[in-house]
């Protein structure tokens, strides 16, 4: 429950077929952090999603059709915004982010005077690693946007993120729902925007359940979207919203 004269905090969860994880990670999620308030944003989910979602408090969007993690986070800043919550934490739902890793995010909001802060698996914590493709293509990804943002950051394809109010706004209007562009081109729209971007290592851990979402083939496939959705993001214009937002 939240307490009055704190940061009114949401905690946001896309999931997509996540009915094995997704109660066990509520559960962690409301003891670690019991004064946020938490959406589930089922994303057009063909299993009881949905339903296991409804636990306490835990509030659902329960939309019709997938559009995929982008969408459904935008669908959650947008609720975020109308709402008026100060900060917004996007945590996977199969279990691989820490519930006890949220309150470093948040805190290094205020700590580091950032808008966005990202919990980067390659910053210093865990053993987590990555390996081909993938390897290669998070380290051009995390040069160019590291250039962009004028701050080293090593996870850019994070799915960790803390925003704060101004970050909520921007994203509200402008989060991209493409393929990868819900972690690759928000950083773009949001360092084009002026907001500072930060990053605090975390620890990822094993799914909780569910299918992975990167076969051995996706893993390949990925070094070419990745690039892909980076060039693309730096050949838009800025948003009459973003740019309001910059000046």
């Amino acid at each position: 429950m939240h307490r009055p004269g704190t940061p009114r905090l949401l905690v946001i969860l896309p999931a997509w077929n996540e009915e094995e994880a997704l109660p066990g990670v509520l559960d962690e999620l409301h003891a670690a952090i019991p004064d946020a308030d938490f959406l589930v944003v089922s994303d057009g989910s063909t299993d009881s999603t949905a339903r296991v979602a409804r636990r306490g408090s835990t509030m659902v969007l329960d939309l019709p059709v997938n559009l995929g993690v982008g969408g459904a986070m935008r669908a959650g800043f947008r609720f975020a915004a109308r709402e008026g919550y100060d900060i917004a934490v996007q945590v996977d739902a199969d279990g691989q982010h820490d519930p006890a890793d949220v309150r470093r995010l948040v805190g290094a909001l205020e700590s580091e005077q950032a808008d966005v802060v990202i919990g980067a698996r390659f910053a210093g914590r865990g053993s987590y690693e990555v390996r081909g493709p993938r390897r290669w293509t998070m380290a051009v990804l995390s040069f160019a946007l590291s250039r962009i943002a004028g701050t080293r950051l090593t996870d850019t394809t994070s799915g960790f993120r803390a925003s704060n109010k101004r970050a909520i706004e921007l994203f509200a209007a402008e989060y991209p729902a493409e393929y990868l562009g819900d972690t690759v081109e928000s950083l773009v729209i949001a360092c084009r925007a002026g907001l500072r971007v930060r990053q605090v290592g975390v620890e990822m851990r094993q799914r909780a359940g569910g299918t992975p979402s990167h076969s051995p083939l996706k893993a390949a496939v990925f070094l070419g979207r990745a690039l892909l959705a980076l060039l693309i993001a730096l050949s838009r214009p800025m948003s009459k919203g973003a740019k309001e937002m910059s000046q």
